[in-house]
């Protein structure tokens, strides 16, 4: 679960740039807007190996096991309601060369909500890169009153992500809907590691594609079907995305995720209470990654958080 965020005065005039940088453990949303992952502290350990995996094994009882994945689940949460969570997100625009107007005029180019300026300022883009005023953007957050506006890049387009905490979709979050947390969807697989990573292809939810480097593959049995899953490598650790045959149904259509730090041996738990559901279940304004064809699994994996909402 991964996200770290960047937490400022709201007392901002217009206009005012802040640089990016993590606070805390919470998210950053260079990462965040980047795949809508979790924070780095709250990953799954790598499997132990040994007699610590059996003093482990041993010691990971009913109950702690329940109140651990009742946390996770509880921090997850957290996150996604954070002032800066994915449930603030309430805007993205795609810039074109030259001069965009911001404001919360419905003639903008970057239209923000009632009650920020009518005309809050201009972001230039020019050559790939972006300006407000003089000041080239890159990790940065302009902040119009409570508005947050970062530039993302996708595909070969560069855009601006809006940030607002009195969203309607934050400020009606219902909560998230989970499966019972169960130990038997804490699954022991074997790491199956590349010579050398190679490139898979990942397109998200608007059809852009990019290639991103695999170091291997997870190989698993449930209920006698042996299975596998390939993950990307991003902040050091692994990112799968996948679907199964609870997608659509009772879990987010698009799939899920799941993240877990990177194995030192040939083990890895992928604890399946943990899977998430991609921001784009939260919020019509992010950009999540689809699972690769290859980790579309045939049974159901019923465990994690159900699907949400209408998204």
């Amino acid at each position: 679960m991964r996200t770290r965020t960047v937490e400022r005065s709201a007392e901002a005039h217009v206009g005012q740039i802040v640089n990016l940088r993590p606070i805390g453990n919470r998210p950053g949303l260079s990462q965040r807007d980047r795949r809508g992952r979790l924070p780095i502290d709250r990953r799954l350990p790598a499997c132990p190996t040994g007699l610590l995996f059996l003093f482990a094994a041993m010691t990971l009882t009913a109950a702690s096991f329940i109140d651990e994945t009742a946390k996770w689940r509880a921090d997850y949460e957290a996150s996604l309601k954070a002032r800066d969570g994915w449930l603030s997100v309430a805007g993205l625009y795609w810039l074109h060369e030259g001069d965009n107007t911001v404001g919360s005029d419905s003639e903008s180019d970057v239209v923000l909500p009632a009650g920020t300026p009518k005309r809050a300022g201009i972001l230039h883009f020019t050559k790939g890169q972006v300006f407000w005023g003089n000041r080239q953007l890159k990790n940065d957050v302009v902040k119009i009153g409570d508005v947050s506006l970062t530039i993302i890049e996708r595909g070969g387009k560069t855009g601006v992500r809006l940030r607002d905490p009195n969203a309607r979709t934050r400020r009606d979050f219902t909560g998230c809907k989970w499966f019972p947390a169960d130990p038997a969807w804490r699954i022991h697989a074997r790491w199956v590691a590349y010579p050398q990573p190679k490139k898979i292809a990942i397109t998200n939810i608007l059809g852009m594609t990019d290639e991103d480097p695999s170091p291997g593959y997870a190989e698993f049995t449930i209920k006698g079907k042996t299975m596998r899953l390939e993950p990307v490598t991003e902040d050091g650790g692994l990112f799968f995305i996948f679907k199964d045959a609870t997608s659509g149904k009772t879990t987010y259509g698009a799939g899920r995720f799941l993240d877990t730090e990177m194995p030192k041996s040939n083990e890895l738990v992928l604890d399946f209470n943990r899977a998430y559901n991609p921001p784009c279940a939260f919020t019509a304004f992010a950009t999540c990654p689809l699972p690769p064809r290859q980790n579309a699994l045939a049974i159901a994996i019923e465990a994690g958080e159900k699907s949400y909402g209408r998204h």
